[in-house]
């Protein structure tokens, strides 16, 4: 495709970090513009359907723009920050906006949306605790440009918490390495996973802070190097181990700030019966368990054996919580789980899928509470829960991915 320049005038937000514009009667998705703007935009795609385009020259500013503090940000550049051109109070707008839209138009659910700030992020920077870079042949370290596998070389970056980028990766040449995990913990642990390219040994580099060193050996598999590689999570009193690259969240509020949105749209009572479903390392299982009480039971579903095995661990003190390994789409079934008061879902990128909502609604829990990282696939499947008799009684939304297109959002849903 011959890249050619459009002048636009710049739309609505949509979903994905780019804004809507039109251009000849085609749709033309624009990344690195705000809403209201006037831009020349270079075309990066075609197709027959739509165009992909780059912001490169800004005609007419919105008032909400303002000069990126990545000096790495911007277009045919890294590709892990979409709204950096944007204040943080218009980024927050420009996420309640996607997610109001995806509900009206996969869900028909009309509703005001407002984006929450996540304590620990000053100026929206420093927040990020789990980092992945990518590996140049020659080991340098970086980030791939948005739609590419060409990857953007860093010496620093700036939404990585300070306690990641102690460690120094960046600085660093690892060869041998097709990427490089940095992680910082809250409660003071440092680990780097790494992961080898093929038929290849890694040389790891000395290190500015000391970390334990991991080896990925594929399908979330580590092995450590140096240390255990078990990092540790501090959540109000309560401390979770995390083994080598397991999920946490990356914000370092993100994790009390869900798990008190949870609690409180469950409301677990004592006697309950609750699953908690791609429970993870047992975050909200934890607090279930407390709620419902030692007459009262919380299972969670993990696929993630590691997880599971970190899961048992953290839940050791609360004999009322039991984990088991397997995936939803059977493990009801195996488990022969026929009812539940409460049912609490945090499903990967991918959602539920129509399948394990049909299953979930059959256990006719008086409340469902959901826990989502992508508006599109949480639309479509309150949509299909409310097909199987349950309505939308409230959301949030939180902003635990700032400088990004990303939304952390949560769900109760309650039997109409």
């Amino acid at each position: 495709m011959e890249q050619a320049s459009l002048e636009l005038t710049v739309g609505p937000v949509a979903h994905g970090g780019w804004c809507v514009a039109r251009h000849e009667g085609r749709v033309v998705f624009v990344r690195h513009a705000l809403p209201g703007e006037r831009v020349i935009a270079e075309v990066t795609e075609e197709t027959t359907r739509f165009l992909r385009a780059d912001a490169v020259q800004v005609l007419d500013p919105s008032p909400d723009r303002v000069t990126p503090p990545c000096p790495f940000a911007g277009p045919g550049r890294c590709g892990g920050c979409d709204w950096q051109h944007a204040t943080l109070e218009a980024q927050r707008g420009l996420k309640a906006a996607v997610v109001a839209e995806q509900l009206s138009r996969l869900a028909g659910i009309e509703r005001e949306v407002v984006v929450e700030e996540v304590p620990g992020a000053k100026d929206g920077l420093g927040w990020r605790t789990r980092v992945q870079f990518a590996a140049r042949p020659g080991g340098e370290l970086g980030f791939r440009k948005h739609r590419s596998h060409d990857i953007e070389v860093v010496d620093a970056c700036l939404i990585a918490h300070p306690e990641v980028e102690a460690v120094g990766a960046e600085q660093r040449e690892w060869r041998g390495a097709s990427g490089v995990e940095v992680i910082a913990s809250s409660a003071g642990d440092r680990a780097v996973v790494v992961k080898p390219r093929p038929r290849r040994s890694v040389t790891v580099p000395d290190l500015d802070a000391s970390a334990s060193i991991l080896l990925d050996q594929g399908k979330g598999h580590t092995v450590p190097r140096k240390g255990s590689g078990v990092l540790h999570e501090q959540v109000g009193d309560r401390e979770f181990r995390v083994a080598g690259s397991g999920f946490w969240q990356v914000h370092p509020g993100a994790a009390e700030t869900l798990l008190d949105a949870v609690l409180s749209y469950a409301a677990p009572e004592p006697g309950e019966w609750a699953l908690d479903l791609y429970c993870g390392v047992g975050l909200f299982a934890a607090g279930l368990a407390e709620g419902v009480g030692a007459e009262g039971a919380v299972f969670g579903l993990e696929s993630e054996a590691a997880a599971v095995r970190d899961a048992r661990a953290n839940l050791r003190d609360l004999p009322q919580a039991r984990v088991e390994r397997g995936r939803v789409e059977e493990a009801l079934d195996r488990f022969q789980i026929e009812r539940a008061d409460i049912v609490v879902v945090d499903p990967p990128r991918s959602g539920l899928g129509r399948e394990v909502v049909h299953r979930i609604a059959a256990l006719e829990a008086s409340r469902i509470v959901y826990v989502s990282c992508d508006p599109a696939t949480l639309a479509r499947d309150l949509s299909w829960l409310g097909d199987d008799g349950y309505e939308l009684v409230d959301l949030r939304a939180f902003d635990a991915f700032p400088m990004t297109h990303h939304v952390e959002c949560v769900a109760l849903l309650a039997r109409k």
